[in-house]
Order: structure tokens, then C-alpha cells, then sequence
């Protein structure tokens, strides 16, 4: 799965604090995620992260080469 700083994540499962969106800050073997509603960062590993993803929302669509 293509996940890249920068993009939110919309995740099966909520956030305590009702939301369930996040923003990637980093990726790699674990992923360091923020809540987009009130700011907490937790690192997840890459497996559960992407166990848990419903869909990828990218803001800017151009691809670099």
C-alpha cells in the first residue's frame, strides 16, 4: 500500500474522541499518526495501520517522477 506523509487516512475504527481521520506525519515499518481532531500522535505498525484502513485521501494528486 502507497502511503505517504502528508496524505489523511480515514480508518475503520475511531479515535476515542469520535474522529477517524488522521494524518501521516511519517512512514516506514510503523507509521506516526495524528488525530486531525484533537492533535494526539501515536506510532502504529505498518501492518495494523494498514489492517485498519478504509480509504487514502490525497491532497495533492500530481505524482513527481
Amino acid at each position: 500500500m502507497d502511503v505517504r506523509p502528508g496524505d489523511k487516512l480515514l480508518m475503520k475504527k475511531q479515535h476515542p474522541c469520535g474522529n477517524n481521520t488522521f494524518l501521516v506525519l511519517r512512514s516506514g515499518m510503523d507509521f506516526r499518526i495524528r488525530c486531525t481532531k484533537c492533535g494526539h500522535e501515536v506510532i502504529v505498525p505498518r501492518l495494523k495501520c494498514e489492517k485498519n484502513i478504509k480509504k487514502i485521501i490525497r491532497e495533492n494528486t500530481q505524482d513527481e517522477l
